[in-house]
């Protein structure tokens, strides 16, 4: 791990990793929320990640290399504390408000990700791989502005405060 491309690669492997991790999440998500537009929000994104998925997998043939993945221990720590939280069997208003905060979660971390990975492709002269990770990172902003904006619309009232 002594060079730019290196890190890039680790970057993207990583990524790769936590895109997968979240396609099958985002369906759980799904079929955990009874809140139809919450829902659709989670089936919508799950549609866009396999697009990022394979935007990702035309970035590693840049390289000339299979797509590999590097653990995400990021993803899995977050996937992890949402397991935890649902074996605690909440009420499903609660539910439905911690499935909208944990996508966010996510949502900022994809973020975080991509936004590291696009100088590391600008620095290496890789353009094309640059473009191909602004979309998804422009996909995973509009994500979480509906998410954001889904928990802004919850009606909370449905949840006892005490």
């Amino acid at each position: 791990m002594d060079t730019i491309q290196d890190l890039f690669e680790h970057g993207l492997e990583d990524i790769y990793h936590a895109e997968h991790q979240l396609l099958d999440a985002l369906e759980d998500l799904e079929s955990n929320t009874e809140r139809e537009e919450i829902a659709q929000a989670f089936s919508e994104h799950r549609e866009e990640t396999q697009d990022q998925i394979d935007r990702l997998e035309e970035v590693f043939d840049m390289f000339g290399e299979p797509p590999e993945k590097e653990e995400c221990e990021g993803i899995e720590g977050l996937i992890e504390e949402y397991e935890e939280f649902e074996s605690m069997d909440p009420s499903q208003e609660v539910m439905d408000y911690h499935n909208m905060a944990a996508a966010e979660k996510t949502e900022h971390y994809e973020i975080a990700a991509y936004g590291n990975l696009i100088p590391l492709a600008d620095q290496l002269g890789m353009d094309e791989a640059a473009d191909l990770l602004e979309e998804n990172l422009r996909e995973e902003q509009d994500a979480l502005d509906e998410l954001t904006e889904l928990t802004e619309e919850f009606e909370m009232d449905a949840i006892p405060a005490e």
